[in-house]
């Protein structure tokens, strides 16, 4: 069935959107350190033994290594894989002096993760006359800066802007202006729409939907009675469609991480190895926003699909991996022994010590991408 353009978004279309992200920042900082690792395939965190990969270089991406995968997985892909431990003081600093860089073309600036942000430049602080001339400058300013390449998407909202800047890796640029939006998005597979995961896309996959295209022709009753309140904003990003501003200082509410099992599993053994995992990913990116948390939460899906969260807060900020893990392991021995199987385990830190920030929509006025 095909299907007419929907009418242009008139709030989407005034703001100029620049996503900003690090071409495989940890691994690449490593590289740019060491010339010993230039052109290797190389793994920040884990080992050879075990241990989560926490980021891998675009060599050894060739060989399908990706972050989050076990050590010992990312070994049988690529036996010359070499790991190396990560330096989040040093991947801060950096980051910093991106957001530096950042800021000398707007005050709009929502990280997402050291190594990514938005950028509203609607207001063309610098005068550059068009938002693809400020995303070229920035990266410009980080390659001379940092010795580091970093990839931009330009558009009119944060979801598209998000997806270009992923159009084009590594060291590249990609816009879409708003006549180029909804056809953007029909055409690219759903797996890669921000928010997503592997279980919707599953989910969609059964349901027949595989592209934008595929989603944007589905009705929006269809949608909420499979995928609830997260309908809304499947209906409108089909359509090239986010009203999200982009906002300085976020709040970041939790930061963790969670897995679903290809099997389910009951052992104690299995479900503590399991969790284990869960806690290498959860703590890099805990590590990446540099937040501390007060309150653990336990995250259990059953084979039936029941679902719990058990959570336990302390006196003072967890600022150890050891302790994070300690208190998982608590919350899942409480529950044990399971009936029927886990087939979904997550873990996430909670009480953030980060700061607060107005939300404050920027100027409007026009601005070419």
């Amino acid at each position: 069935m095909s299907l007419q353009p929907p009418a242009p978004d008139p709030v989407g279309d005034n703001r100029k959107i620049i996503h900003v992200d690090m071409d495989a920042f940890y691994a690449s900082v490593e590289q740019r350190d060491d010339p010993g690792l230039r052109g290797r395939p190389v793994a920040v965190g884990g080992s050879r033994a075990r241990g989560v990969v926490a980021a891998a270089s675009y060599e050894a991406r060739g060989y399908g290594v990706r972050s989050a995968m076990p050590s010992v997985t990312a070994l049988r892909r690529c036996p010359d894989l070499v790991f190396v431990p990560p330096r989040f003081d040093v991947y801060r600093s950096v980051s910093q002096q991106i957001r530096a860089i950042f800021a000398r073309y707007t005050d709009q600036i929502e990280p997402l993760s050291l190594d990514e942000a938005y950028l509203d430049v609607t207001s063309d602080r610098a005068g550059l006359g068009s938002a693809t001339a400020i995303a070229e400058a920035i990266r410009a300013a980080i390659r001379e800066e940092t010795g580091l390449t970093a990839s931009a998407g330009v558009s009119y909202n944060k979801f598209i802007a998000k997806l270009a800047s992923d159009q084009n890796k590594p060291d590249g640029i990609c816009i879409i202006p708003p006549a180029r939006g909804p056809a953007f998005v029909a055409a690219l597979p759903v797996k890669r729409f921000h928010g997503v995961g592997p279980v919707t896309a599953r989910k969609m996959e059964a349901l027949g939907i595989l592209t934008g295209q595929d989603l944007r022709e589905r009705p929006l009753d269809v949608l909420q009675r499979h995928f609830g309140s997260y309908a809304d904003y499947l209906h409108g990003a089909a359509r090239g469609i986010d009203h999200r501003p982009v906002r300085a200082h976020r709040e970041a509410k939790s930061v963790g991480a969670e897995r679903t099992f290809e099997n389910d599993l009951t052992e104690r053994d299995a479900l503590r190895a399991a969790l284990e995992r869960v806690v290498e990913a959860a703590w890099v990116r805990i590590e990446r926003s540099g937040v501390a948390g007060r309150t653990v939460t336990m995250k259990l899906r059953y084979s039936d699909f029941r679902t719990i969260t058990r959570a336990r807060s302390t006196g003072h900020p967890i600022t150890e991996r050891a302790q994070f893990l300690a208190i998982g392991f608590d919350l899942l021995d409480q529950q044990l022994p399971v009936a029927g199987g886990v087939r979904l385990l997550g873990l996430t830190l909670s009480g953030l010590n980060v700061a607060h920030g107005g939300e404050d929509g920027p100027s409007q006025a026009e601005l070419p991408l």
